[in-house]
């Protein structure tokens, strides 16, 4: 039978068993996809989001995001075992491309910077000027008017498309029937 109970003689004391003294940055082996497409910056080899590979993992010294750990991967090119090594950015809860490759498809992310940097400037403007936050909103107010409206009209415009008369249409067919059906018998 399975025991679950362990045997714990009276002198053992778990402070007197040796720890392991392993170096700071400790390489691990570990299994990952690539997080993003990139592309070989030796033999221009594509290596697409989802790939699997076998790489080394490193925790980076002396950097840090809000108390996390960041970490850095070493892979290999597909075609030419070149390295290639990223690392996390749990800032923007992503990866970030270090050396070896360059990263593809970054329009939706260039977009999304360019939003919040025109957040962050229509903000800090507005700090230091209340007639900007005024002119903002006025413009904000607009613009859902024109929103509103456009709505209404293509609700009106559907509407009137709805508008059709079911009872009519199937009783017009059941006549057109009957009178295919005369027709056959004549």
């Amino acid at each position: 039978s399975l025991s679950l109970q362990k045997y714990y003689p009276p002198d053992f004391d778990p402070a007197k068993i040796p720890k392991l003294k392993l170096p700071k940055d400790r390489q691990y082996v570990v299994r990952l996809m690539a997080p993003f497409n990139m592309r070989c910056k030796t033999c221009g080899e594509y290596i697409y989001k989802g790939k699997k590979f076998n790489a080394r993992k490193e925790t980076v010294q002396n950097e840090v995001y809000l108390g996390l750990p960041i970490f850095r991967f070493y892979i290999k090119c597909t075609r030419c075992l070149a390295e290639i090594t990223f690392k996390t950015d749990p800032e923007n809860t992503d990866y970030t491309m270090e050396h070896g490759a360059t990263r593809n498809f970054q329009a939706e992310k260039l977009l999304e910077e360019e939003e919040k940097r025109m957040q962050k400037e229509r903000e800090e403007e507005e700090l230091n000027n209340p007639m900007k936050v005024l002119e903002n909103r006025t413009k904000d107010s607009k613009l859902e008017m024109e929103v509103l409206e456009n709505l209404q009209e293509l609700k009106e415009l559907n509407q009137r498309q709805a508008n059709v008369d079911f009872e009519a249409m199937l009783k017009q067919y059941k006549e057109y029937e009957e009178e295919q059906k005369r027709k056959e018998q004549e």
